[in-house]
């Protein structure tokens, strides 16, 4: 009994040893006061309330997306955030998935006004939403690739080199829950979030020496303009799956991503589904604190159990779908 106790004793001194030690570890926090964050996709929803949020911490902001009338509407709104007369809103339009050496140009030009970039959020995306025939095999496959996968590859290429010369910086990736499960009617969307995740994974390990941390955060649905477009398209069980987590405020979304970025942490998940998501699938993925990897060990086993539940409940939504799809199809038959 002794012995027992001795061993329980050791291990909870040990773990909260690992509490106090991991954030003498941890990356030192990025602070956004005077600092230059480039936003891709700035020009509404998620990425317009980052460009926000981080204005409200002093930053000069270069807003990036395609639509110039957007891009101003966003501007005017962003500077109302602004906590002092000194901060500077550039916005550039150009469509970063058209090619590399345009994405570079741009970067450029705002590094000349604005100076060197501390922080690149890739926030640039679209969704199609369909089932894996409905969607075809034609452009839109390569559309869903270039703007969400080489639109985020382009401006990062374009701003590693500085960051590697000063020795600091932060990249974030803007994925999607889609981009840790797939779910029906995103075949199409999902390869092109999953994607991401791998493009981050080796890049942070390129990057850890010269001081440099990637994020790749997992929004849930979040009431965007591209969300209420994805809306108009969306299977009938994709809705029905995607209701079991709510629809998120793109405020709530950008204070958490930003939260994290700041903080170095690889994964930036937003609230108890995708926490839970996130260390389901942590895999290989690296971690900025040995409280994260200590939280992953212990809750795997609980949230395998809790996941297959929920896969349980996925697979009764598609199967009553196409019972009631079928029945409907042999009533318009008889009549």
């Amino acid at each position: 009994m002794l012995l027992v106790t001795l061993v329980a004793a050791f291990i909870v001194v040990f773990v909260l040893l690992l509490y106090m030690i991991s954030p003498l570890i941890s990356p030192k926090p990025l602070k956004l006061n005077g600092a230059h964050v480039v936003v891709t996709g700035g020009s509404s929803g998620i990425g317009k309330c980052i460009a926000m949020e981080c204005y409200k911490h002093g930053a000069f902001i270069t807003l990036v997306a395609r639509d110039e009338h957007k891009l101003v509407q966003a501007k005017k709104e962003v500077e109302k955030c602004a906590i002092n007369d000194k901060q500077v809103v550039l916005c550039i339009s150009v469509d970063v998935s058209k090619g590399y050496n345009q994405v570079e140009s741009v970067i450029k030009q705002a590094q000349e006004k604005l100076g060197p970039v501390d922080m690149l959020v890739n926030c640039a995306g679209m969704s199609i939403s369909g089932t894996f025939e409905e969607v075809g095999v034609d452009r839109r496959w390569v559309k869903l690739m270039e703007v969400n996968y080489l639109g985020s590859v382009y401006p990062t290429r374009a701003v590693i080199t500085t960051m590697k010369e000063r020795r600091m910086g932060r990249i974030m990736f803007v994925s999607s829950q889609a981009g840790l499960i797939g779910l029906f009617g995103y075949t199409a969307f999902s390869p092109s979030k999953f994607a991401l995740r791998g493009l981050a994974e080796a890049l942070q390990m390129e990057m850890k020496p010269y001081n440099i941390y990637v994020t790749v955060a997992y929004p849930p649905d979040t009431d965007t303009p591209g969300f209420a477009e994805e809306n108009k398209t969306k299977p009938l069980e994709t809705r029905l799956i995607s209701e079991t987590s709510g629809v998120c405020q793109p405020e709530q979304v950008a204070k958490v991503v930003v939260k994290d970025a700041l903080q170095g942490n690889f994964t930036s998940a937003v609230g108890p589904d995708g926490y839970m998501l996130s260390a389901l699938t942590c895999g290989m993925s690296p971690v900025t604190s040995i409280t994260e990897g200590l939280q992953q060990i212990v809750t795997m086993g609980l949230f395998r159990t809790i996941a297959l539940f929920y896969l349980g409940s996925f697979d009764s939504i598609v199967r009553h779908c196409m019972i009631q799809r079928e029945q409907s199809k042999a009533a318009d038959k008889r009549e």
